[in-house]
């Protein structure tokens, strides 16, 4: 019997399988007539995750070919105005991310009035000289690449004001890079780099500079001559040191060191801005006592994973310190002036060789551990317990004059037990320009009606410590509020106002009587920290209408509550940095997964997600 041979009545043409490689033929003809259309019209180009491997050759001349078309006149159709070339847009914004282009063609010089230029997420190995020719481009993405080496001309690319490199294979960047004067944003983390170019203090404009995940062993000597710089990233390197005058950064808001091999704390004195620095994992062995002396505003102290043996009494210079993380150090004892930082709700000390402070205090947290060590700083009659003291009279007048207020800038009545404030102290701020408002630890019951007077100006506003039940509608006139910290009150419920509050990057609502996680909060598009610990919280919502909404949310403390499931879907937050969930009562996950960090709980609800069919 004569066999039938399939294969040979199969025409080879017919054979197209999803997964091959495409050629410069396939990649044309994804720029249908239509999309050259859209592109003429809105002067974008954006072919996002197609598996291109090249662009299409139509993209380099795409202006001039509708010329050529439109030439040609049609007496029997009146042609559409937009589709005029006299009346189309040039191309401004070009998007290839997440394809497999392999390479860029030189006539990409071609596109002279780009500004935007996305080509994150590809296989790029090189890029030609002729990018150089790109002068009116003011972002450029490149990360995510295999990018081992840049072109000369590339730095001709002056007016850059935004250039994302991260995630390649560059060894080396050319000296060059100085002057791309007008960049603001220049990210070259993630690569391996054992050094940075000299000449990089001349990026004066430069406000973000990130070079984590590399191979840097010193930073140049000029990098403080950046006087604009608000955050330095430069975690995951081998620094032994931080350059000598880092005082000189005057704007620097932000410092990430982590995860490197600094062995002597940087001097600081002058970086009155700084609000967080993170040094954890390295070699320190001290602190010295003046450190604490100029840093005003530090909010946040990372020195968790170091070899510290002392906590200097002088920490309590850091008046609005909210975060110190002294975990797995050597510290045997902690200052009794650590109580005295009325903003500080979050003390880590766990791994320390403490014998002063016993272990179930210390495991209560940081709440027990302040109050024992204000026990302590009042001292202890012979039986061991606290002297009978008496109570401390208010002053007769405990409100700052005008002289105080313009001298401090703030509005400060911290611990002294007041009920009421008079409106007279407000009025008296407003004409010192008060945008701080600190009322921590007094005996208030409601946010002052006075506070109306200052809504177009505070900034910050600290209610910690008081006896709130009620937060009233009118704190949605604080339109340019960033911080807000109402822990440590009574209150149960927040006003529908508060999610007005679109200004707001910090909102603190621990140790209070919340059953329900306000949802208000969800409405906070711009909130970067919420810390809710130490409430009686059940549930939480990460749906698209929940803290999903919150897509700049790097910090979200739920310790210590009644949590008893957390959705996966909040795994899909990878911008958080920081997640606390421990002490809630839910199985899943487990304290094994908690301890190990948030980026393995994250990871650990994400692969819990149920998948769709």
């Amino acid at each position: 019997m004569k066999k039938f041979n399939v294969k040979s009545r199969i025409k080879k043409e017919d054979l197209n399988p999803v997964f091959h490689f495409k050629d410069k033929t396939e990649d044309d003809k994804i720029l249908t007539p239509q999309l050259i259309k859209q592109a003429l019209k809105t002067g974008k180009i954006e072919l996002v995750g197609k598996n291109l491997k090249y662009i299409p050759e139509k993209v380099f001349n795409i202006q001039d070919q509708e010329k050529v078309n439109n030439n040609v006149v049609d007496l029997n159709n009146t042609p559409n105005e937009d589709d005029l070339w006299w009346n189309q847009r040039h191309i401004t914004h070009l998007d290839f991310s997440s394809n497999v282009l392999t390479e860029i063609n030189p006539e990409i010089r071609n596109l002279i009035d780009l500004t935007v230029l996305n080509l994150q997420d590809n296989a790029l190995t090189t890029l030609p000289k002729e990018i150089g020719q790109l002068e009116k481009l003011t972002k450029l993405n490149l990360s995510r690449n295999k990018i081992n080496e840049l072109p000369n001309d590339f730095f001709r690319l002056r007016e850059l004001k935004y250039l994302n490199l991260s995630y390649n294979c560059l060894t080396d960047i050319s000296a060059d890079l100085s002057d791309l004067v007008y960049l603001e944003i220049l990210d070259l983390s993630n690569n391996k780099l054992e050094s940075l170019p000299g000449g990089i203090g001349f990026l004066t404009r430069l406000t973000d500079l990130s070079a984590h995940h590399n191979k840097l062993q010193v930073l140049p000597n000029d990098i403080t001559n950046l006087r604009n710089l608000h955050k330095l990233d430069i975690m995951h390197n081998d620094l032994k040191f931080l350059p000598e005058y880092m005082g000189d950064l005057r704007k620097i808001e932000f410092i990430y060191a982590q995860h490197n091999d600094i062995d002597k704390m940087p001097d600081l004195d002058g970086c009155e801005h700084l609000q967080e620095l993170h040094i954890s994992n390295n070699f320190i062995t001290e602190i010295p006592e003046r450190f604490f002396e100029k840093l005003p505003n530090l909010k946040v102290l990372d020195l968790r994973d170091n070899k510290i043996a002392k906590l200097p009494d002088e920490i309590s210079m850091l008046q609005n310190l909210m975060r110190l993380d002294l975990s797995n150090n050597s510290v045997t004892s902690l200052p009794t002036s650590l109580c005295t930082l009325a903003h500080l709700v979050s003390l880590q000390v766990d791994g320390n060789p403490i014998k002063s402070i016993r272990r179930d205090i210390i495991s209560c947290g940081t709440q027990r551990i302040l109050k024992t060590l204000k026990d302590r700083d009042k001292g202890l009659n012979s039986n061991g317990y606290p002297k009978v003291i008496n109570s401390p009279t208010i002053p007769e007048n405990p409100f700052p004059d005008k002289y105080q207020l313009k001298k401090t800038r703030s509005l400060t009545l911290c611990g002294k037990g007041v009920v009421e404030i008079p409106d007279q102290v407000f009025l008296d701020a407003v004409e010192a320009d008060i945008s701080i408002v600190d009322f921590s630890k007094n005996k208030l019951k409601q946010l002052p009606e006075g506070l109306t007077h200052l809504s177009s100006k505070i900034s910050e506003l600290n209610m910690n410590g008081n006896q709130l039940i009620e937060v009233q509608p009118f704190v949605s006139q604080f339109d340019h509020i960033k911080y807000l910290n109402l822990s440590c009150n009574q209150l149960d419920t927040l006003p529908d106002e508060v999610g007005l509050l679109i200004t707001l990057r910090e909102i603190n609502i621990a140790n209070n009587k919340f059953i329900e996680f306000p949802k208000c909060i969800y409405q906070l598009i711009h909130v970067e920290i919420i810390i809710a610990c130490d409430n009686k919280i059940e549930a939480i919502d990460a749906s698209d209408s929940g803290l999903a909404a919150l897509k700049r949310l790097a910090t979200l403390d739920l310790s210590n509550n009644n949590i008893s499931q957390v959705p996966p879907t909040l795994g899909n937050m990878t911008q958080i940095n920081s997640l606390l969930l421990h002490g809630n009562s839910f199985r899943s996950p487990r304290v094994q997964i908690l301890e190990k960090g948030t980026a393995s709980i994250l990871s650990y609800l994400r692969d819990r997600i149920p998948k769709e069919f």
